[in-house]
């Protein structure tokens, strides 16, 4: 029976890939990664345990991909696994989280090929590390999202923004208005990380590998 993994590569820091996925890779027949104009970050952080396999770049463009490219994109990768092998499909951070592997997952699942997910350190996890901001305290609810929507914040002590590039203006004023204190961390565990707290420099700021943590002000 032919098998795909759905492998978390982690926030950015090699030293960061679990050494499940580092087994599971250098036994693999077949490496899939998405295409990011020939390169892929994921594909950076494990090259050195791929080294000689067959790599597979997809073309899934980012914000665009429609039902038809992941069926197309499950097929192709479906074909290329063979018999009683597996291959593997990489991603940064975690293949359940705002993965673009979910969708394919369920698409190959349908054509019979057998699935199982390798969890990956997520990017909010290292940043909240990188910054030493307590993600929930007894008691606490946490809200993982990638853009905000009214009242996304209602009722919320600590908040994870995965996407930061929108309205980046808007944005910040709705957080300090919701009562929060922010950290915007950018290029989490890598050696460009960088954590900003000023309001002028992250609105500067235009890395697309970046993210939010806020914490509720302590209410009087």
């Amino acid at each position: 029976m032919k098998k795909l993994y759905g492998i978390g590569t982690g926030p950015g820091d090699k030293e960061l890939v679990t050494i499940k996925a580092v087994k599971v890779m250098e036994d693999a027949d077949i490496i899939f990664a998405p295409n990011n104009k020939g390169t892929n970050m994921a594909l950076d952080i494990v090259k050195e345990y791929i080294a000689n396999k067959k790599v597979i770049l997809l073309n899934l463009p980012m914000g665009q991909v429609t039902k038809e490219d992941y069926i197309k994109n499950a097929k192709i990768m479906e074909e290329n696994i063979l018999e009683d092998k597996y291959g593997v499909f990489l991603t940064l951070g975690d293949p359940l989280i705002y993965s673009t592997f979910i969708y394919l997952m369920e698409e190959i699942e349908e054509m019979g090929v057998q699935t199982e997910i390798v969890p990956g350190i997520p990017s909010f996890i290292a940043a909240a590390a990188s910054s030493k901001t307590p993600l929930t305290l007894k008691g606490e609810k946490l809200l993982i999202i990638d853009e905000f929507k009214e009242n996304s914040l209602k009722n919320i002590d600590t908040f994870c923004l995965l996407k930061t590039w929108k309205d980046k203006e808007k944005l910040l004023k709705e957080i300090d208005e919701e009562g929060f204190t922010y950290k915007y961390i950018k290029r989490a565990t890598l050696e460009e990380e960088k954590i900003l707290i000023d309001e002028e420099e992250i609105l500067k700021d235009k890395d697309y590998i970046s993210l939010i943590i806020g914490r509720r002000n302590p209410r009087d």
